[in-house]
């Protein structure tokens, strides 16, 4: 079974659906049990940094996320899920982040002729060999909805990158740990590819 953890952030919903959609049974739930007994987590999301966090220990689930990573279970942070797997963010300066992986999260520079927040497809420039891009293509597109991004300390954990006016760091893996910036649940095909990729493992 695959857990989503529930903290009351934006997105779990179409997440479900995807999970549904490849056949796998899914539970959106903060019961710290359930999410230990799981097969596979993720933590998706969309919404504030400080926010999540807050209701991260709120709801007693930063504990299980680390028993969780520790336990080895196969890990997917999606969009905010992922910001929050690092040590801390321009978006809420002086609140911690879980600091499951080492990095930054940066406010996407202004540019000329640049939206912010950064919403649509974007392509990505995958490393060779990444677990969660098996069997697809070059250079595909996937879709983004974001203000801030990653800047991750260790290039060896990056797993894809993308450009928006800088270098983003779009997906990342650590032993059984995995994330994206972007929105796997919604980037069609490729998109179902990666969460199957995920749910394999």
């Amino acid at each position: 079974m695959v857990s989503i953890i529930d903290y009351d952030a934006g997105n779990i919903k179409s997440v479900e659906k995807a999970v549904k959609y490849l056949g796998e049974e899914v539970v959106i739930t903060r019961d710290k049990d359930v999410i230990l007994s799981s097969e596979k987590v993720i933590l998706p999301g969309v919404g504030a940094f400080g926010d999540a966090m807050g209701k991260l220990k709120d709801y007693n689930l930063v504990q299980t996320i680390y028993d969780v990573v520790e336990k080895n279970t196969p890990f997917l942070g999606i969009c905010l899920g992922l910001q929050l797997l690092f040590e801390n963010s321009d978006e809420t300066p002086g609140v911690a982040g879980l600091g499951i992986l080492k990095g930054d999260i940066i406010k996407i520079p202004v540019k000329e002729g640049m939206k912010i927040p950064h919403m649509g497809w974007n392509s990505l420039n995958i490393k060779e060999g990444a677990t969660l891009f098996q069997g697809i293509e070059e250079n595909p597109y996937v879709y983004f909805v974001h203000s801030y991004y990653l800047k991750a300390k260790n290039e060896n954990e990056v797993a894809a990158t993308t450009e928006y006016g800088v270098e983003i760091h779009a997906s990342v893996e650590k032993d059984n740990v995995f994330a994206c910036q972007f929105h796997p649940e919604k980037s069609g095909g490729v998109g179902l590819q990666i969460l199957k990729n995920f749910l394999k493992l």
